[in-house]
């Protein structure tokens, strides 16, 4: 570690500056859906509102919903639907694609449910307890939207390539 001596030590007849004004402090505040709305609207996100409440639209051609869950509403979860689907025959396919994804990557959570279909789902979830201030909020949400899309992407082309559909 270095030290570095004040210049009020190095040339005594300096005058002492005054330090520059700290940050802004951002507050965290507990997380809403009202909030959430409000950060999607910031970007001229196209949503709706659904019956139980969370907030859903269409980014990259995928579905994604904006849900909070946990005892207190503490927990967003944005999860997205993968535009594609596969046959019950092509599920070994797509499970591949999924571990793989998850064995080399943190998040998003990476899935597949039986819709009559398989389809595949991308999650991020994020504990609020504390609070969360706008800018963490903001990055949450682009986080969510982005690394889901990128796995919705990495699906497509690993899951075509792998049934001869290149």
């Amino acid at each position: 570690m270095m030290f570095r001596r004040s210049n009020l030590e190095l040339n005594p007849g300096a005058k002492a500056q005054n330090p520059p004004p700290p940050a802004r402090q951002e507050l965290a505040t507990p997380i809403t859906m009202d909030r959430v709305a409000h950060e999607l609207k910031q970007h001229n996100y196209a949503f709706t509102q659904d019956e139980d409440g969370d907030l859903t639209g269409v980014w990259d051609e995928h579905q994604f919903w904006f849900i909070l869950g946990g005892n207190d509403h503490e927990v967003l979860q944005i999860r997205g639907r993968w535009n594609g689907s596969f046959s019950s025959g092509e599920r070994l396919t797509a499970l591949m694609a999924v571990n793989d994804w998850n064995r080399d990557h943190i998040w998003p959570k990476v899935y597949l449910r039986d819709e009559g279909e398989i389809v595949i789902y991308a999650e991020v979830s994020l504990d609020f307890e504390y609070g969360v201030t706008d800018s963490q909020l903001r990055e949450a949400i682009a986080c969510g939207l982005v690394t889901s899309v990128q796995v919705f992407t990495s699906m497509s082309s690993s899951i075509a390539a792998t049934l001869g559909m290149e």
